[in-house]
């Protein structure tokens, strides 16, 4: 089984591999920020944001047809139980196909298992809003088939149990292989309100900066310092300062400006302490407008603006920041086992 996750900030290390328990983290710090530069949206709609988690979507082959695929939603990292998999299936796993033991829809036990784990309830709604195209679906959580996926990591010869599954709810089936990537910018919410602002993102175009730039808004560092790029989105000018190790890119610096010349907001993403982790091309420099990975702009409700996008991990899962130092990183579930 083939399977690919979408929304990269999201790239292709997005793909539901993931070694949970034990992965390492790449570095994102938050180090400074102030607080009358940066617009918040408004609402008159309060969204919750205690425990509040987003997901990105996965498109896994098909085990019928290689030359569909399946888009799926797993939510196996927030899910703190035994993974509900039918007594059956692995009792009876030596007589079925691995085809067989691919994926399959969880019994009515298993899905009042998986709703109470997650803390919804028929009644709630899955939101997907693709920010590149700025289109959002909504559809009722009863609708949705809750399944099982097998982790792209076991082969026929493992003996299987409940952890080998990967469960939460199938999206789409049996779509065509050409459309793999349909989700690729596009991230999942579910609960009783959509969280989503619309129409407000957009992709960072890098294009290299001055000289001076660097040594205006950027510290010394033990690092050798390396180009410096900038981006514009509203009254904020983006700076991206490369600093390298041994020629390498090892860490990036980002701060955001306003139009009075103000530093709003620093952030350094590094891969120090990473395993596999790097830099994605920045859009602009070394990327065209089909491989944009760095997005900014006003993204849920109520909140500041985002900008994410920089680091490809290997292991865990990348994360959305704020320009605003309170706000913590909201990490984007993707299920990263290995």
């Amino acid at each position: 089984m083939k399977i690919k996750t979408a929304a990269a900030p999201l790239f292709f290390l997005l793909m539901v591999t993931s070694c949970q328990k034990e992965e390492k983290k790449t570095a994102v710090t938050t180090t400074k920020t102030t607080n009358d530069s940066v617009k918040t949206t408004k609402t008159e709609e309060k969204i919750d944001y205690t425990n509040f988690n987003i997901f990105s979507l996965s498109s896994i082959s098909s085990a019928e047809k290689d030359s569909d695929v399946d888009f799926f939603i797993s939510v196996s990292d927030i899910f703190n139980e035994t993974p509900p998999i039918p007594a059956d299936i692995l009792k009876n796993q030596k007589q079925m196909s691995f085809e067989e033991l691919q994926h399959f829809e969880l019994d009515a036990p298993g899905r009042k298992k998986l709703l109470s784990g997650i803390h919804l309830t028929e009644n709630d709604s899955l939101y997907i809003y693709n920010y590149q195209s700025n289109k959002l679906q909504k559809r009722p959580v009863s609708q949705l088939k809750a399944v099982a996926y097998l982790s792209p990591y076991m082969s026929d010869s493992e003996e299987l149990d409940p952890e080998s599954y990967m469960i939460g709810f199938q999206v789409e089936n049996h779509r065509k292989i050409t459309d793999y990537d349909k989700y690729d910018n596009a991230i999942a919410y579910f609960g009783n309100k959509n969280p989503f602002v619309e129409n407000k993102m957009k992709a960072v175009k890098w294009q290299k900066a001055s000289t001076d730039i660097s040594k205006k808004y950027f510290s010394h560092s033990k690092l050798t310092q390396g180009k410096t790029y900038q981006s514009q989105y509203e009254n904020i000018t983006y700076y991206l300062q490369d600093y390298l190790e041994e020629g390498n890119i090892t860490e990036r610096k980002l701060v955001a400006i306003n139009d009075r010349k103000e530093k709003v907001a620093e952030k350094t993403f590094s891969l120090a302490g990473s395993d596999g982790g790097e830099f994605l091309p920045l859009y602009g420099i070394d990327a065209d407008e089909a491989n944009v990975f760095q997005w900014t702009g006003h993204l849920f409700k109520g909140k500041s603006p985002v900008i994410f996008g920089f680091i490809a991990q290997s292991f865990g899962c990348p994360s959305i920041s704020f320009l605003d130092k309170k706000e913590k990183d909201f990490p984007i579930n993707c299920d990263n086992r290995h």
